[in-house]
């Protein structure tokens, strides 16, 4: 499989998580969270398919398209762990988390996936989903939607 066509598949596979994940949680009381900024793209989806929930953005620093940046009071810019702490002190409580950190480096993304997986199972609410691209561990390993090839991305509940 080319590169061009591996993106795509992880594009679609993430899009659809989202769009899975939101109607999964309609019923759950709650924010959203978007762990890792980036350009902003997925900020941007989440926006628009969740305009009644409030979405909070973790990521180190600040550069995503000028369209896509969330409001100042919903950016915790620094690391992961002070920012967690951060939010669980705010007392926001999750309904929905995409984990979307990495180095892009495998074993070290997959170590920073599982460091941080007790700090998100603080924030998040009994029965919240979490859409991730990394393992994550302590949570129960769900079967997402259909359209997306197992292992491509990751379903938990909390």
């Amino acid at each position: 499989m080319s590169r061009l066509d591996s993106m795509l598949r992880r594009l679609a596979a993430q899009r659809d998580g989202l769009n899975w994940a939101a109607s999964e949680t309609a019923a759950i009381p709650g924010d959203v969270v978007d762990l890792g900024l980036g350009n902003g793209r997925t900020y941007d989806h989440l926006r628009e398919i969740l305009p009644q929930r409030r979405i909070w953005v973790i990521d180190r620093v600040l550069q995503c398209h000028p369209s896509c940046t969330p409001p100042e009071a919903d950016f915790l810019q620094g690391e992961a762990e002070p920012m967690l702490a951060k939010l669980y002190e705010s007392g926001a409580r999750i309904a929905m988390a995409h984990y979307d950190f990495g180095f892009g480096i495998k074993e070290k993304d997959v170590a920073e996936a599982a460091k941080l997986s007790p700090l998100i199972a603080k924030v998040m609410q009994p029965g919240g989903l979490l859409v991730s691209g990394q393992p994550l561990t302590g949570f129960e390993q769900i079967k997402g939607p259909d359209t997306i090839a197992p292992d491509r991305y990751l379903f938990y509940r909390a």
